[in-house]
C-alpha cells in the first residue's frame, strides 16, 4: 500500500459530513508538522479551519482543500459503506475519494517527497484547509483569508485540489470560475377560494409571465473564456396543500451562474426591471456566492502544464466550468489559482470512487509543480 492511499484511507474513515472536520485536520497537522510547518488553527462559528506553513519567505505556494463532504445519501444504495473504504476493481470507495479527500491525501505525500528532495527549497509553502466548503462557506477560507489579508501575508501561487479531471487525471484544469448569485422572491397576492378568485389575487398567475421573461432573458452571450450567463429556478413554493385554496403568496429561488461580461448590481438592477413591469407585489433577497475570476497566463499554469506533459505525457485544457470553489476568495486577492484534481464523474454520488493509478498520478504531478517552481 502506498503512503497516499494510506493516508486517503485514513481521512475516508474520518465522517467529516459538512460542517465537521471530524479529526482530518489534526491528523494533517501532525503529519506535516513534523517537516516544519507551522500549525496555525483560525476557526470560526462551527468551522473548523487549519493553516499551515513552512518558510516566511515569498513567494509563497497554496495548497487548498476541504475536509468535509457532503452527506452519504442512502445508506443502502452503497455497495459498501462509506465510511469504510474499500477496494474494488482497482478503485477506492468512500465518501470523499473524489471531492476531496483524495486531492488532499495526493498534495500531502506530494509536499512529503518533495521537502525529502529539495530540504532548502526557495520561497514557502503552505496547507489551507476548511470543514465547510460543501455548505454555507461563510466561516471558511473567505475569513481565513481575511485574517491572511490583514496581516499582509501574501499567496502568490493557490492550487486547489477540487475534481478538474474528465477522461483522465490532469487531463482538464480549471483556470477561472463563473460567478453564483442566488434569489429568494416571494410575491404577495391575496388569499381565497378557488371558486372566487374575483376576490383573491393568485400570485403564481400574476408572476407567471415575469417568470417567463427572467427564463428567457439573454443576460449575456459570455466570451472566449466562460460560457454564456445562465438563470436557472431552483424551487417553487406555493399554496396550503389544499386543492380549493388560491395561494396568498408564492415563494421562488433562482440561480444566475454568471461570467465576467456581468456584475452583480447589473443583473440585479435588470432583474427588478423584468419584475417591476408587470406591477405585483414582492420581495427580493439577494445572496452573492462568488464573483466570476479568471486566473492569466502566468508561472502557475505554465508551471501546471508542464508538469502534466512531464509526468502524463499529454498537454491539459484550461477550463472554466463547473460550479463554484474556495479558489473565488483567494483569487480576489491577486493570487495566481487554479484547480486540478481527481475525476469529477463520480463526486457527490453513491458510490464515490477514485481509481488507484489517478491517485498516485495525481500525486507525482503535485510534485512536479513544486520542483518547477520552487525547486
Amino acid at each position: 500500500m502506498t503512503e497516499t492511499l494510506s493516508l486517503l484511507e485514513e481521512l475516508i474513515r474520518r465522517e467529516s459530513v459538512t460542517p465537521n472536520d471530524a479529526g482530518c485536520q489534526d491528523l494533517l497537522a501532525e503529519r506535516l508538522g513534523k517537516l516544519g510547518f507551522n500549525d496555525e488553527r483560525l476557526n470560526f462559528a462551527d468551522t473548523q479551519n487549519l493553516w499551515l506553513r513552512r518558510g516566511s519567505e515569498p513567494p509563497l505556494f497554496v495548497f487548498l482543500g476541504h475536509t468535509d463532504v457532503v452527506p452519504t445519501g442512502p445508506l443502502a444504495a452503497w455497495d459498501s459503506p462509506p465510511f469504510e473504504p474499500t477496494l474494488r476493481d482497482g478503485k477506492l470507495y468512500g465518501r470523499g475519494a473524489a471531492d476531496m479527500k483524495g486531492g488532499i491525501a495526493a498534495f500531502v505525500t506530494a509536499v512529503e517527497r518533495f521537502i525529502a528532495q529539495y530540504p532548502q527549497h526557495k520561497g514557502s509553502i503552505a496547507v489551507m484547509m476548511t470543514s465547510d466548503e460543501e455548505g454555507a462557506a461563510t466561516h471558511g477560507v473567505v475569513k481565513v483569508v481575511e485574517v491572511l489579508e490583514g496581516r499582509n501575508e501574501k499567496i502568490d501561487w493557490c492550487l486547489v485540489g477540487e475534481p478538474s479531471s474528465d477522461k483522465a487525471v490532469g487531463d482538464v484544469i480549471r483556470v477561472g470560475r463563473r460567478g453564483s448569485l442566488c434569489a429568494k422572491l416571494t410575491v404577495f397576492g391575496i388569499q381565497g377560494h378557488v371558486a372566487y378568485p374575483e376576490l383573491a389575487e393568485n400570485p403564481i398567475h400574476t408572476f407567471a409571465p415575469a417568470l417567463k421573461d427572467l427564463t428567457e432573458e439573454v443576460w449575456d452571450h459570455g466570451n472566449r473564456f466562460f460560457p454564456p450567463t445562465r438563470l436557472q429556478v431552483s424551487n417553487i413554493n406555493a399554496g396550503t396543500g389544499a386543492e380549493n385554496i388560491i395561494p396568498g403568496q408564492a415563494e421562488v429561488q433562482f440561480n444566475l451562474r454568471f461570467c465576467t461580461e456581468l456584475d452583480e448590481a447589473t443583473i440585479k438592477a435588470r432583474t427588478q426591471a423584468i419584475l417591476d413591469k408587470y406591477g405585483f407585489k414582492y420581495d427580493l433577497q439577494w445572496r452573492l456566492s462568488g464573483n466570476p475570476f479568471l486566473t492569466a497566463r502566468g508561472e502557475l499554469i505554465d508551471a501546471t502544464h508542464a508538469a502534466i506533459e512531464t509526468v502524463c505525457g499529454f498537454q491539459t485544457q484550461d477550463d472554466t466550468g463547473g460550479g463554484t470553489s474556495d479558489g473565488r476568495f483567494v483569487a480576489p486577492t491577486g493570487a495566481q489559482v487554479i484547480e486540478l484534481g481527481p475525476l469529477n464523474a463520480s463526486i457527490h454520488k453513491v458510490n464515490e470512487h477514485i481509481g488507484l493509478d489517478d491517485l498516485e498520478t495525481l500525486s507525482r504531478i503535485y510534485q512536479q509543480i513544486l520542483v518547477n517552481l520552487l525547486a
